[in-house]
């Protein structure tokens, strides 16, 4: 999601509760990963919001099978605990592989060099609704406003890779667009992140929307580091018609300027992407669940299965 929209909805609650070679990012693209495609829930926020059940039953019957989630407080899921909500899953036929969870300066203590309680039932609680991905999607303020605190954050990162890999799962981040046009040092945040986390620890999950806003294309990241990005938000751009903080907002894949298909082609070839996150914040004055049903669709011709 955006960055701006990413703010509003944290503070509605969410946050509540290093090589880069090309052999290195192959670990996210070894033989026998399946190729998937999902949704990201925050594109169909004001539905789930009302009715979760009714949402998530609506949305299997558009032909979704993998979904994300970006809305875990005080360790539950849209208003279920770990267990109800996975139950809610299997019930709609569902699967949620990855999900959004910001991990905050709050959940690492640097005294004792070790994670929160809150952050470790995190872990706990996505591992137990079945995710294989704990995904951070935002990167605190004050972890950013040095190259060194930018630096020791990395460390965290990498320790957050080896306490998922405990339950089985990986740990991610996921852009917005200052990544991209903050520099620290001489350089952008996001070459900071991915030139010092571990590709073995820390899987990247590129917003190939988001990063319009900062100023940079998806298409040259993929190049510029091959084989980083198992999962992609799979998204696309016009000009926002209300001339916002954002000066770009989403729209029906194909029909902006982020050359959608062609990232994702990348990202099947060189970008060692296996899943593939649907996501739409703007609609245009259609309803979110007549877009998404439209995504889905277009995706499936592009040759991206379900």
């Amino acid at each position: 999601m955006t960055l701006h929209s990413r703010r509003t909805f944290l503070k509605n609650g969410t946050l509540a509760i290093a090589g880069t070679s090309l052999l290195a990012g192959r670990v996210f693209a070894a033989p026998g990963k399946k190729e998937i495609t999902g949704i990201q829930l925050y594109s169909v926020r004001d539905d789930m919001k009302k009715d979760p059940s009714g949402t998530l039953g609506k949305l299997a019957a558009i032909g979704y099978v993998y979904v994300e989630h970006a809305n875990y407080i005080d360790r539950k899921f849209y208003g279920y605990s770990p267990k109800d909500f996975k139950k809610l899953l299997d019930g709609s036929g569902l699967k949620m592989r990855s999900g959004h969870t910001v991990m905050g300066k709050e959940h690492w203590d640097a005294a004792k060099k070790d994670f929160s309680d809150s952050w470790k039932y995190t872990v706990e609680d996505a591992a137990v609704v079945g995710q294989q991905f704990v995904i951070s999607p935002f990167l605190d303020d004050g972890l950013r406003k040095t190259y060194d605190d930018l630096l020791a954050y990395m460390d965290v990162f990498n320790k957050c890779g080896e306490l998922c890999k405990k339950s089985g799962m990986q740990f991610g981040y996921h852009n917005h667009d200052f990544e991209f046009n903050t520099v620290l040092n001489g350089k952008k945040v996001f070459d900071i992140i991915l030139q010092h986390t571990d590709p073995s620890l820390v899987v990247q999950q590129l917003d190939m929307g988001n990063l319009y806003n900062g100023g940079a294309k998806a298409i040259d990241i993929v190049r510029q580091y091959p084989g980083r990005f198992g999962l992609m938000h799979v998204k696309d751009e016009i000009l926002s018609p209300t001339k916002g903080e954002d000066k770009y907002e989403s729209t029906i894949l194909g029909k902006g300027i982020v050359n959608t298909r062609q990232v994702m082609d990348l990202g099947r070839k060189e970008g060692g992407t296996y899943y593939y996150i649907i996501e739409q914040e703007s609609y245009q004055g259609r309803a979110p669940l007549d877009t998404v049903r439209e995504d889905l669709a277009i995706v499936k011709r592009w040759g991206y299965a379900v």
